[in-house]
């Protein structure tokens, strides 16, 4: 598998998982050791290939919505790294104004839209933002990522029903890092094998291993392929693990220290360096400069956002009802 993608994909994959891993770190010693970022906080470390491997088999213009742990995807979508790490720091300049937190990162203009708190509800959106692509015209798709708790959400069902009655252009992904807020799989249901939920609809399934980026990038090529060309919807479950908790304050009583070494041994970022240097892809010089550009980054969000002001006390109830004499037109 590793030898048909290029030297130029693996390392951007490289440099992008990279990126959203040394964000998640530095954002996490923000929070838990200087206080500077505070609220919720859902790291997204140790799922990176995931991100990766969606990117490279997405066009700009298809849409990417997902749940609360959406750090990640939102940074691989394009979302500004300045204003990420602001929006952390509950900063004016934030990509949702410093007034959503790490639940609620948005970037309109590069496609992503959320960062949703309630569990699930980004599995309905996800499939009308794509439905709205439909009625366009477009061949436009919309990832819908949620995890493997929200599959579990009455709202999945009814979704999956009028997704595939409509035959809608989503690819819903499942990244199913075994446990919801703390509890396993296993003890949710008895179907332990998500991707088998879409049987019930007809709706074409595949389960992907996320520690690798190839296998990512494969299995949604194929199913963004089948939604631009009117084959309608797909489900993913992408098999995968968070390093963290389900939160940073997380104390992780429900998983042992040996459970989580073991995943570290799959880690998707050695994975991907073990294929770049062993393809001769690049020189460790050529890494260490990749890193080293990572870091730059990631050091100038945080100047960024501790230099960036608070909001103003004029933005508090902005943004939170539609202007009555908005001009809704109806055809």
């Amino acid at each position: 598998m590793a030898t048909q993608f290029s030297k130029e994909t693996y390392l951007y994959w490289y440099e992008l998982m990279q990126l959203i891993r040394h964000f998640e770190l530095m954002a996490e010693e923000k929070y838990k050791m200087e206080g500077k970022i505070r609220g919720f906080f859902h790291a997204y470390v140790g799922q990176e290939a995931i991100a990766a491997g969606c990117m490279t088999a997405t066009k700009p213009e298809d849409a990417f919505i997902t749940a609360y742990r959406d750090h990640g995807l939102a940074i691989a979508k394009g979302v500004d790294l300045n204003s990420c790490m602001a929006e952390l720091y509950g900063k004016a300049t934030g990509c949702a104004k410093g007034k959503g937190g790490s639940m609620h990162f948005f970037g309109k203009d590069v496609n992503f839209y959320g960062g949703h708190g309630i569990v699930g509800a980004q599995i309905g959106t996800g499939a009308g933002i794509a439905f709205a692509e439909a009625y366009r015209g477009t061949d436009n798709v919309c990832l819908t990522f949620f995890g493997d708790g929200a599959a579990r959400q009455g709202i999945l069902h009814e979704t999956f029903n009028l997704a595939m009655l409509w035959n809608i252009p989503v690819v819903f992904i499942c990244e199913n890092n075994n446990y919801a807020m703390g509890t396993s799989v296993k003890r949710t249901s008895n179907v332990t094998d998500i991707y088998k939920l879409a049987d019930a609809y007809d709706m074409p399934a595949d389960q992907v291993d996320g520690m690798k980026a190839e296998a990512v990038h494969e299995a949604v090529s194929r199913a963004v392929k089948r939604a631009r060309e009117g084959g309608g919807p797909t489900l993913l479950e992408i098999k995968t693990y968070r390093y963290k908790g389900h939160s940073i304050s997380d104390p992780q009583k429900y998983r042992t220290k040996d459970e989580v070494e073991e995943y570290r041994a799959k880690d998707p970022i050695s994975i991907l360096l073990d294929t770049i240097l062993n393809k001769g892809f690049a020189t460790q010089e050529e890494i260490d400069a990749i890193n080293k550009r990572v870091e730059e980054a990631v050091a100038e969000s945080v100047r960024f956002a501790e230099e960036s002001p608070w909001p103003s006390d004029d933005e508090l109830l902005k943004d939170v009802y539609v202007d009555q004499n908005y001009p809704f037109i109806v055809d």
